[in-house]
């Protein structure tokens, strides 16, 4: 019943907010936008192969499609995709495909239609439903708990985090009203409400801090702006010029952190507890130690992990390393780079956050929790 009534007071909490957000969303709302629907390909009607400057190859069409949507449903529309122009992307479709067209006007009035991208929600859906089933098989109620976490760290994240920004609310404090919730829901929907959770909670909260801190001071120093990324140009011509775009990569730096911090801190201070199980003489002070050396174990993977992440996620980055071209003609062109120094302090910074929690997490466990009480009786009785 606790669980419930937790749950129910966070969503009420992020209602308010989600509809003022959109209230001037709304008011905000530029009319002149294009129409997008959905349509298939039905015919190939044309093919050509072409050679962009690289040499490489690459084939553009002209596709009749049929409109699956809105006013289009069951139209037949040409996309004419065969011209001059060297385009970036390359895709090339199939009969078959579902694909997004969108809808301009030119000047005399004549509607023209361009392929945007695949659909691909089916796909995201069916892989949706088996992520939920084998965590719900495996996991069981556990799974389950996890499961209702994620969907509720997913609404706090699409319901208030991401309205408020938009809205011109701080980035930095909007994450991080946004990050304490989905840790509360993460902590004890999973775990339950204990002592355990709540110095789980009180581990991440301080560690989090000390990564923003951290984060604030080395964005200063290495004069970042935010607006290396590619998205950040985008969200200015969309005319969002208002948001904090530096205090908007904070916010991902404290997101980012907090999933790897929730792992590392309930498996440290799950090693307390299970140490104080297994042997009640063991004094604070020993305990800490010994699970200090499992929580050094799991640094290193955390670290690598948290890298990888990034990296995965960055990879195009990564090969600027070797490309050797200017702007990057050596290592320091390279890391100077704010798309690429962006990257760098995003990851020590969290890095860095993710190692301070494991031996903060580690002392409030052996100090504060509780071992099992042992009946002297009983030990009696069993010699």
């Amino acid at each position: 019943m606790k669980k419930i009534i937790l749950i129910i007071a966070i969503l009420l909490c992020l209602f308010p907010y989600q509809s003022l957000a959109q209230e001037n969303l709304e008011n905000n709302e530029n009319t002149e936008t294009d129409e997008i629907f959905k349509a298939r390909v039905v015919e190939i009607i044309e093919e050509q192969v072409k050679e962009d400057e690289h040499g490489h190859k690459y084939r553009q069409q002209n596709i009749k499609l049929k409109g699956l949507e809105g006013q289009w449903k069951d139209k037949e529309i040409t996309f004419y995709g065969i011209s001059d122009i060297q385009v970036i992307s390359k895709k090339e479709y199939e009969v078959g495909d579902k694909v997004l067209v969108a809808k301009t006007t030119d000047a005399e009035g004549n509607n023209k239609f361009y392929i945007t991208d695949f659909v691909r929600q089916n796909s995201l859906y069916w892989l949706a439903a088996l992520f939920a089933l084998v965590i719900i098989v495996i996991g069981r109620l556990k799974g389950l708990r996890a499961l209702i976490a994620l969907i509720i760290s997913f609404l706090v994240i699409m319901k208030f985090i991401i309205p408020q920004i938009l809205n011109g609310g701080s980035p930095i404090m909007i994450s991080i009203i946004g990050a304490i919730l989905i840790l509360l829901c993460i902590i004890y929907i999973t775990e339950g409400i204990n002592k355990k959770s709540h110095l789980a909670v009180l581990s991440i909260i301080i560690a989090l801090v000390i990564t923003v801190f951290i984060s604030s001071i080395f964005t200063d120093l290495a004069k970042l702006s935010g607006l290396a990324q590619e998205e950040a140009l985008f969200l200015i011509a969309s005319g969002r010029s208002f948001i904090n775009l530096k205090g908007l990569l904070l916010a991902a730096i404290i997101i980012g952190a907090l999933g790897v911090l929730d792992d590392v801190v309930i498996s440290q201070i799950a090693t307390c507890q299970e140490i104080k199980k297994a042997n009640s003489k063991l004094s604070n002070r020993e305990i800490f130690k010994r699970a200090f050396k499992v929580g050094k174990s799991h640094m290193g993977s955390m670290v690598n992990t948290l890298f990888l992440a990034y990296a995965g996620a960055s990879l195009p980055l990564l090969l600027l390393f070797t490309v050797n071209e200017p702007p990057f003609l050596n290592f320091g062109d390279v890391i100077n780079h704010e798309v690429v120094a962006t990257e760098i302090v995003r990851t020590l910074t969290g890095s860095i956050g993710l190692i301070l929690a494991i031996p903060i997490a580690t002392y409030l466990g052996a100090y504060f929790l509780k071992g099992r009480k042992i009946n002297r009786s009983t030990l009696l009785n069993k010699k």
